[in-house]
């Protein structure tokens, strides 16, 4: 059953807060549509690599994150942020969260698909 989705504002308020509440640093890098923009996350390790995070829905329609190191974005995290320009210049409605994480956790509480 699909459920109706908070505005992705708040949204990305409460994911930045939490990760700040647990000691990394959240920083949005591009402020998207209040209401219904998309949303891309950047996990930085502080090592030279880097994860992203873009939602999508499951057969079930409910919101799941893919890590996209499954399309070959990353692990490097030049890959990780060439990605984002793109994606950036190409939707004006993204927003662009990035998270800097030594252990690279990336605060989600949707479920998040990984390469096998």
């Amino acid at each position: 059953m699909m459920m109706e989705r908070l505005p992705t504002k708040l949204w990305v308020d409460a994911l930045v807060r939490r990760a700040q509440v647990a000691g990394a640093a959240a920083f949005v890098l591009q402020s998207g549509d209040q209401e219904r923009g998309d949303v891309l996350i950047k996990v930085a390790r502080l090592d030279g690599t880097a994860a992203a995070y873009i939602p999508t829905m499951n057969m079930e329609g409910e919101r799941i994150f893919i890590d996209l190191i499954v399309q070959g974005i990353g692990p490097e995290e030049t890959a990780v942020d060439a990605y984002i320009r793109k994606a950036r210049d190409r939707d004006r409605d993204l927003w662009a969260i990035e998270i800097e994480d030594r252990d690279g956790r990336h605060f989600l509480t949707e479920p998040v698909e990984h390469p096998e």
